[in-house]
C-alpha cells in the first residue's frame, strides 16, 4: 500500500454468492478513482476467491452482461489499487499461486492502519 492514506476504502466481503453487489463496489472504486482519489479495495472472506486464475471471469451479475473481471478491469484502469486478504487466501483453500495476477496480501493487522487512516470506509 501506499504511504498516503487512501481517501476511500472498499472493503469487499462480497464474494460470488450474491453476484448482483458486485458490481456496484466496482463502479463507485472506479469513479472515485476517475476523480483522483486514491482508492484501495481490500478482498477479504468469499471475495477473496474473485480474485482466483479464472474465477470473475466466469460470474455474470446479468445475464448477457459484463463479467465481474470486466468489472474489476474498469477500476484498476482508474487507479484502483486491490490488495487481498492473506489470512482469507488460507480460508478458502487459497495460495498466492492461485491468483489470477500477482497483488499484495496483507494480514488484517497488517492492513489495518492504513484502511483505517482513510478519509472513507465502506464495507460491501
Amino acid at each position: 500500500m501506499s504511504e498516503q492514506a487512501p481517501d476511500l476504502v472498499i472493503i469487499l466481503i462480497t464474494g460470488r454468492e450474491n453476484p448482483k453487489r458486485l458490481p456496484s463496489a466496482f463502479f463507485l472504486a472506479a469513479t472515485a478513482a476517475a476523480a483522483e482519489q486514491n482508492v484501495v479495495m481490500y478482498f477479504t472472506g468469499p471475495a477473496t476467491e474473485l480474485l482466483g486464475k479464472g474465477v470473475a471471469e466466469t460470474i455474470f451479475p446479468l445475464e448477457g452482461g459484463k463479467s465481474v473481471a470486466q468489472f474489476m478491469e474498469l477500476a484498476e484502469e482508474n487507479g484502483v489499487q486491490i490488495i487481498g486478504c492473506a489470512q482469507s487466501l488460507d480460508l478458502n483453500g487459497m495460495t498466492a499461486d492461485d491468483l489470477a495476477k500477482e497483488l499484495p496480501l496483507l494480514t488484517p493487522s497488517k492492513a489495518l492502519p492504513t484502511l483505517g487512516a482513510a478519509g472513507k470506509v465502506l464495507t460491501w
